[in-house]
C-alpha cells in the first residue's frame, strides 16, 4: 500500500521544529542518488504557515504543513517522467540528475512544493527523507515533533485517520496525496452577550446559530465571562437567536463567508 504522512492541525504548536528539522537534515548534505543539498535560504521542503483569525479580542492563530505530497498521480511526474518518479513505498523523487533544466517543474505543482535551485539548475523538494526511511528510520520532521502532529508509516495502519482526513487542496482527489490532514481550520463564530443596563456579562446565555443555506443548527452557552464561541463552523451566513431567563430574545445575522467572524458585545434587555 505504500507509506503516508499524517498532519493533525489541533496538535500543531507551531513550534517550527520540522521547519528547522528539514534544514537540519538536507543543507550542505548531498543525499544523491535521492537529492543534492537543500539552499540555506529560498526554500522550505518542509513549513508550517501560520494564520491569524478572528478580531481582537477573539484571535486564534491556526498552523498548517506543508510539503510535497508526494502524489500517486503527480503532476510533475505527468509533466516531466523521465525526471521525476515514485518509489515502491509511494515517495516521490525528483531525480537529481535527470530533472536538471526542468523548471517547469516548479509551475507544474499545484501545491507550491518545487523549488528552483538556481546554482545546481535544478528543482527540489522534500523526498519524505528517502534515505532515512532506506535506513530503516523516519524523515526527520516527523522524529522531531513534540507533539506528534506529524506522523509517517503503512497506509494500512493509518486507515481509520485517512478515512476521516481531507487534502490540503479541496478538488485535487485526483492527484490522489499520500499526505493528509485532520482538523484542518474552519471559521469559528463567536461573540459575547451582556447586559448594558446593568452593565454585566450574561452568564449561561443560550446561543443557538442557524446555517441560512442549510437549516444545520448549533447552541451553545456563554460561558462565567459571558463569552460564547462555535469552532470549525462552515463558510455561511448565520442566524443567530441568543435568550437568557427574564430578557428579550435577540435574533442576528451574522457571515462567517470571508472570514472568521466575532460578534463583538450582543446586548439583551431585560423583559418587560
Amino acid at each position: 500500500m505504500g507509506k503516508v504522512f499524517l498532519f493533525d492541525a489541533a496538535k500543531c504548536n507551531g513550534c517550527r521544529n520540522c521547519q528547522i528539522a528539514c534544514k537540519d537534515e538536507h543543507v550542505d548534505n548531498d543525499w544523491s542518488p535521492i537529492a543534492k543539498p537543500q539552499p540555506d535560504t529560498g526554500q522550505f521542503w518542509c513549513r508550517i504557515d501560520e494564520q491569524v483569525r478572528g478580531q481582537v479580542p477573539k484571535v486564534k492563530i491556526t498552523y498548517v504543513l506543508h510539503l510535497c505530497q508526494h502524489c500517486d498521480e503527480a503532476p510533475c511526474m505527468q509533466v516531466a517522467p523521465e525526471a521525476v518518479y515514485k518509489r515502491d513505498d509511494g515517495l516521490v523523487i525528483v531525480d537529481p540528475q535527470k530533472a536538471v533544466g526542468h523548471r517547469e517543474l516548479v509551475e507544474a505543482c499545484p501545491y507550491g512544493a518545487i523549488f528552483y535551485n538556481e546554482v545546481l539548475d535544478l528543482p527540489q523538494k522534500c523526498t519524505g527523507c528517502a534515505h532515512l526511511v532506506d535506513a530503516g528510520q523516519i524523515p526527520h520532521c516527523v522524529d522531531v515533533c513534540p507533539h506528534e502532529a506529524i506522523r509517517f508509516g503503512e497506509e494500512d495502519d493509518f486507515a481509520a485517520e485517512i478515512a476521516a482526513g481531507e487534502l490540503l487542496v479541496a478538488g485535487r482527489e485526483g492527484d490522489r496525496p499520500r499526505v493528509y490532514y485532520l482538523n484542518l481550520p474552519k471559521r469559528f463564530l463567536a461573540g459575547i452577550v451582556i447586559d448594558p443596563e446593568a452593565d454585566e456579562v450574561i452568564v449561561g446565555a443560550k446561543v443557538t446559530i442557524e446555517n441560512a443555506e442549510t437549516g444545520e443548527v448549533m447552541a451553545a452557552e456563554a460561558d462565567e465571562f459571558g463569552d460564547f464561541w462555535f469552532h470549525q463552523v462552515p463558510a455561511a451566513r448565520w442566524r443567530v437567536y441568543v435568550e437568557a431567563e427574564g430578557y428579550l430574545t435577540r435574533v442576528i445575522e451574522a457571515s462567517t463567508v470571508e472570514e472568521d467572524r466575532n460578534m463583538g458585545p450582543v446586548e439583551l434587555y431585560v423583559a418587560g
